[in-house]
């Protein structure tokens, strides 16, 4: 098989969330507006209520520090069927949230945060004993993928994985126990809510005709870096503080790959995983002022500082959907691939892919040249080319990867399913949909909004079938 991450029969059945809309959606080819169902694991914005899906899972958390709590003891304080819930897991999960909050204030005080967490987690393993039920499971070598994917987003060994972990207070087979949940209710989720969510022709006419939606300007993908702003700060910190964003601004303009930037200096903890992204959302769903920064700006330019209540962001537009025209982005890339062997690990591979990336950005070589040397793919002979794509044709981890980067940038290395990859995002463009993909997109919109109900009543009936007890501590 050539072109791996070009061919829709190599998607994984683990997708990435992303927040599909109008017209992204239904570029026939587009394998992720079918992951509708994961967009019920996005963390809920107003804190207040804890939701029974993974925080912030767009995609598997790669996040150690807030996994390693520590706690001097450990016991259970609740059985649902055969799954248990442990003090230490409430411990993480709150502190998960409680990282992740911009504004602690919102959140319920304590004993009620907790009080919802324990709820929240039981649904989880109502829903993971269903699975298991059901005979759904995940296989090691998927686990083992994650593992080392999340190694690589974090430029690490898998050897200096393990020691980051131990020194988080984190054990491995804990840790690789959570990403299988993880993956197990992202699968469980999408198979079972999704047939329950039926759109005739009919309902896509009436949206199509009299939905505002239909006719909204655009759907925005914006990252963002926060630089934010602590309570009671005074004039000089203030100034400070807004000096520190107008620099990274500054440098983001320049060229300086954003992501990095993003791991370097936002405060925003929520976005890290995904370069600073949030998606695609319509503009009704994003904040008016991150609307008015980027407008007037092509794909990929960068605001001006902004200042909200949490502080000052920089933000670049990654992404623009008209979905009045009718058009969305797409994106030619060429990429190098070298697959793993019995003998030769992902791990040996990335360290040959950093050499490799090295000698390009040092000007030794160039990435076509490279790419027809090295690359055991089909598109290597055509200097790596993998010609136009549309949204959600490249399987999560590339496209993740390739949405971050700027037209000559080159990605460190990407492990997949396939092996490792390097990737150079070549140029962006807008493209038309047809009335077809237009319909499609409609439908897919949707779907998305029927999830929520759907996917409630699904856990709730889970729940109630459930023998569940809560035991007291002791």
């Amino acid at each position: 098989m050539t072109d791996l991450p070009n061919r829709m029969n190599a998607l994984p059945t683990t997708r990435p969330l992303r927040l599909r809309r109008l017209t992204q959606a239904m570029c026939l080819g587009l394998a992720l507006a079918q992951c509708a169902p994961l967009l019920a694991q996005t963390r809920r914005n107003d804190a207040l209520s804890v939701s029974p899906r993974i925080p912030g899972a767009r995609n598997l958390s790669t996040e150690l520090k807030i996994e390693g709590v520590r706690t001097t003891s450990d016991y259970i304080v609740a059985v649902v069927n055969q799954e248990v819930i442990t003090h230490t897991d409430v411990d993480k999960r709150v502190a998960r949230i409680e990282e992740a909050a911009q504004d602690r204030s919102r959140l319920p005080d304590p004993a009620e945060l907790r009080r919802q967490v324990l709820e929240a987690l039981i649904d989880e393993k109502a829903q993971i004993s269903h699975a298991r039920t059901i005979g759904l499971s995940i296989p090691d070598s998927e686990v083992d993928l994650a593992i080392e994917n999340i190694a690589a987003q974090n430029q690490l060994t898998l050897t200096d994985l393990r020691q980051r972990m131990q020194a988080d207070g984190l054990d491995f087979d804990r840790y690789r126990s959570s990403l299988r949940e993880q993956i197990l209710l992202q699968r469980l989720r999408e198979r079972e809510v999704m047939p329950r969510i039926q759109i005739s022709e009919a309902d896509v006419d009436t949206f199509l005709r009299e939905d505002p939606a239909a006719q909204a300007e655009s759907n925005l993908n914006l990252a963002h870096i926060l630089v934010r702003v602590p309570d009671n700060s005074s004039e000089a910190q203030v100034r400070q503080l807004q000096q520190r964003a107008e620099q990274i601004r500054d440098r983001a303009a320049q060229g300086v790959n954003f992501t990095q930037l993003v791991r370097e200096y936002s405060d925003d903890r929520d976005t890290h995983d995904s370069g600073g992204a949030f998606g695609l959302r319509p503009t009704s769903r994003l904040p008016e002022l991150f609307v008015s920064a980027v407008r007037g700006l092509r794909v990929g330019d960068v605001s001006q500082v902004v200042r909200s209540n949490a502080g000052f962001h920089v933000i670049k537009l990654v992404e623009r959907e008209n979905v009045a025209q009718a058009s969305y982005t797409q994106q030619r890339a060429r990429h190098i691939l070298l697959r793993p062997t019995p003998q030769t690990s992902n791990r040996v591979l990335v360290a040959k892919m950093q050499d490799i990336r090295k000698k390009i950005l040092e000007g030794q070589a160039s990435f076509a040249q490279m790419a027809r040397q090295h690359s055991e793919d089909g598109s290597g002979p055509r200097g790596g080319d993998l010609g136009w794509a549309s949204p959600g044709q490249y399987v999560p981890e590339f496209e993740k990867a390739l949405i971050t980067l700027q037209p000559g940038e080159i990605s460190q290395p990407v492990v997949t399913r396939f092996g490792v990859h390097l990737i150079q995002l070549i140029e962006r463009r807008e493209v038309q949909l047809s009335d077809a993909q237009r319909r499609e997109a409609a439908r897919a919109v949707l779907r998305e909004r029927g999830f929520e109900a759907a996917y409630e009543e699904w856990a709730r009936e889970l729940r109630q079938a459930a023998w569940v007890e809560v035991r007291d501590e002791p």
